[in-house]
């Protein structure tokens, strides 16, 4: 077996399962506040889509998906980031994926080089911390080492990149960003982004940005940058060693679509296409015009983003007066301090209201013996608006 496998750490929700092995919850119907997994309503012109095109899957897929799909992408990625006509090359530049949970761990296996030659055996991966774990897991089955930046208050919870020492930066291979963040909903400003981009191209290393939050945000004439937009702004125009992965998943709430993509530096892109060649992982035709016609509409996104600034306000008007919590800037988490232990605190809310939330600390990991994500927790407003309330409701009635 492979020894890396041994480094990995059990899921979040496998640590809560465990942590709630005891506990007989009070008698009430269960909220749930805990999995990032969106509960609108999937669109109809999805859902239309793939039935209208059950036929397809009597054929194989080809793994860098039809041109149609492609240039969908390309189009929407240059209307939502100002890139300007010609410059994305649908075929060049995207790579269409079976959702960017397994996009993002294959790209780690695909890029890290650790063991190809004596100055790749330090290989290491720079992601926040807190983190979205599929982050780690991949560095550790690429044979790379994790170095984790801590987001916290202090830094409006994006990383402190210049406290990174240049050594770490010369061992650094890839770097994992999300904007928005999971769980802490901070966006990088333009001037982050740029800092970033000459960093990479100073020390050589890939630039992933996973940017699957960003079209959920609260003001609709200030959408969150992406690191393609800043490379173009800038004349990075062949985005060399920036690559961004983008999900249906909660921009079009259809999680189970299983679909997004990748796209950027097309010399990186060309390699990993190589790869998935042999992993085997292409998208059905259905799925494909499903994701064509979701990526052609913007309206439905539109309707999506009123909803959550219905349960942002309800559900803070309810919880700001007793709780240290504040809006994010974009995605659809809480990340509020609860000033006690997290895991007491998710433990104690499930037994006493039956609400469900995630321990912070379980997203994060100790470095120097310190735990960003310690005495907080994450909550996922996913539910509908008068579940989202009656959660908040339980929250302040726990509280008090």
């Amino acid at each position: 077996m492979n020894s890396n496998l041994t480094k990995l750490h059990p899921y979040p929700f496998q640590k809560i399962a465990e942590l709630y092995a005891d506990v007989k919850p009070v008698d009430i119907p269960m909220v749930s506040l805990a999995i990032g997994e969106p509960k609108h309503k999937t669109p109809e012109l999805i859902l239309n889509a793939i039935s209208e095109n059950l036929a397809g899957f009597s054929n194989y897929p080809v793994t860098a998906g039809s041109i149609e799909l492609r240039t969908s992408i390309a189009n929407w990625l240059s209307r939502r980031f100002n890139l300007g006509d010609g410059i994305l090359n649908p075929v060049s530049h995207v790579v269409p994926v079976n959702g960017t949970r397994e996009a993002l761990f294959a790209f780690a296996q695909a890029v890290i080089d650790s063991k190809g030659d004596s100055s790749a055996s330090n290989a290491k991966i720079v992601m926040p911390n807190p983190f979205y774990q599929i982050y780690e897991g991949a560095a550790f089955l690429a044979g790379a080492e994790p170095v984790f930046l801590a987001c916290t208050a202090d830094n409006n919870f994006i990383p402190d990149f210049d406290q990174v020492s240049a050594k770490t930066w010369d061992d650094c291979q890839l770097l994992y960003l999300c904007s928005p963040g999971n769980p802490t909903g901070s966006v990088m400003n333009e001037e982050q982004i740029t800092k970033l981009i000459a960093l990479a191209e100073k020390h050589d290393f890939i630039i992933a940005s996973d940017e699957c939050y960003s079209e959920i945000y609260f003001d609709e004439a200030i959408p969150p940058v992406g690191l393609l937009e800043i490379a173009a702004k800038i004349g990075n125009t062949d985005f060399k060693r920036c690559v961004v992965f983008h999900s249906l998943s909660k921009r079009s709430n259809a999680p189970g679509l299983r679909s997004g993509f990748i796209a950027g530096d097309a010399d990186i892109l060309k390699q990993f296409l190589l790869y998935r060649t042999y992993h085997g992982c292409a998208m059905s035709e259905p799925i494909q015009k499903a994701s064509i016609a979701a990526w052609n509409d913007e309206q439905h996104v539109i309707e999506n983003r009123e909803l959550y600034r219905q349960k942002f306000d309800a559900v803070l008007d309810i919880l700001e007066p007793i709780l240290d919590v504040q809006k994010p800037e974009a995605g659809f988490y809480l990340w509020p301090n609860i000033a006690m232990d997290d895991e007491d605190f998710t433990r104690d809310i499930y037994a006493q209201q039956n609400l469900k939330v995630v321990p912070g600390s379980y997203l994060a990991r100790s470095v120097d013996g310190i735990n960003p994500g310690s005495h907080r927790i994450r909550m996922a407003l996913v539910a509908s608006v008068e579940e989202c309330i009656e959660a908040a409701n339980r929250i302040a009635a726990f509280i008090k």
